[in-house]
């Protein structure tokens, strides 16, 4: 069931969605070749922490960490090591944070150093497709109808859709 929010309530999801991206753009000039996604992962704990958040995925069913962070074709849910990344690698770096009872979340795909020109291509394609989905996200619409318009754009293209592990809601809990 879909439940309806408050202005107050978005209100508070927009204050924590707003640290998320904060945070995002603390380590987003950290995302390099010879760093690790451990290291990473502290700094936005201790970001998220200082600015009046906790981290949602920290414990959320057993997940150990502030991030998840999944490179290259790892889809999600990835768990911070202490390899470090290398050039030519994306990172896909998903943020959740929980600020005055409410969730904020949001991932975005980071390219460690250089990387090549499909990889380039790829980025650029998935980063269409969300901006056809959200161009389907009004109102008389229904969710089948953002999922088509990711899935024809990225299928124009040759690339495929993740069906599995594609999304959640945020408010006072994850679902």
């Amino acid at each position: 069931m879909i439940y309806y929010k408050t202005e107050e309530e978005i209100e508070l999801v927009r204050e924590s969605s707003l640290l998320v991206a904060k945070t995002h753009a603390e380590i987003a000039g950290l995302i390099k070749p010879g760093i690790t996604t451990l290291a990473l992962d502290k700094i936005a704990e201790e970001f998220i922490r200082d600015n009046g958040g906790v981290p949602a995925f920290k414990g959320y069913g057993g997940f150990p960490n502030t991030l998840c962070m999944s490179p290259n074709e790892q889809v999600v849910h990835g768990i911070p090591n202490d390899k470090f990344l290398e050039n030519g690698e994306i990172l896909s770096v998903d943020c959740g944070v929980v600020m005055n009872g409410y969730y904020g979340d949001s991932a975005f795909t980071y390219e460690v150093g250089e990387v090549d020109a499909e990889i380039k291509q790829l980025l650029k394609v998935t980063k269409e497709s969300l901006y056809k989905g959200i161009e389907q996200a009004v109102a008389g619409n229904r969710i089948g109808d953002i999922g088509y318009a990711v899935q024809q754009h990225a299928e124009s293209f040759g690339y495929g859709v993740v069906r599995e592990l594609v999304g959640h809601g945020v408010g006072e809990n994850l679902t």
